[in-house]
């Protein structure tokens, strides 16, 4: 059984293991999601991110979670979307190396916001499906590991696409 959720909400309220980042290069905070966790995780969470010395796109970095309920964020870097076939590329790398770290780090639950649907532009309705192959692929490589992920939505739309997509899939 696949172990997929989507909620609409704030990813840092979540009652998770885990969360992720849809971070900047540096890992030192930004806008959106970004701005959202490092607040909600309270300043700890950047004094550890300047020890990792910034994170490549499409690869994953983890820390503690600080103040929040989930023990540790995931920190990925998405591509900027330019209607490449790479940025589909990266912005499943970002899912896979996320959920690989998850697993080394026996994290069961994690939440995923929409991975560089924000300032970085990549439009939701692609986004969401890559995202969706993606962790479900992953989990299906891995049948052994009990994990719990969720779709984290900001917004109505964003849950609508995300259960319409996973509805119209063969199971």
């Amino acid at each position: 059984m696949k172990k997929i959720r989507i909620e609409q909400g704030d990813i840092t309220k979540l009652d998770v293991d885990c969360i992720v980042n849809a971070a900047n290069r540096s890992l030192l905070g930004g806008g959106g999601v970004d701005g959202a966790i490092h607040r909600a995780a309270g300043p700890e969470l950047l004094a550890e991110c300047r020890t990792l010395h910034g994170c490549e796109t499409g690869q994953a970095k983890i820390t503690r979670g600080y103040r929040l309920k989930a023990r540790y964020v995931i920190h990925t870097v998405g591509p900027v979307f330019s209607g490449a076939a790479q940025d589909a590329a990266a912005l499943a790398s970002c899912y896979r190396n996320s959920l690989d770290l998850a697993r080394a780090h026996d994290i069961h639950s994690i939440a995923f916001p929409a991975i560089s649907t924000g300032v970085y532009g990549y439009p939701l309705e692609e986004a969401v499906p890559i995202a969706l192959q993606t962790v479900s692929s992953w989990l299906d490589e891995h049948p052994d590991y009990a994990l719990t992920v969720v779709m984290s939505c900001f917004n109505q739309r964003a849950c609508d696409l995300y259960t319409e997509f996973l509805e119209d899939r063969p199971s």
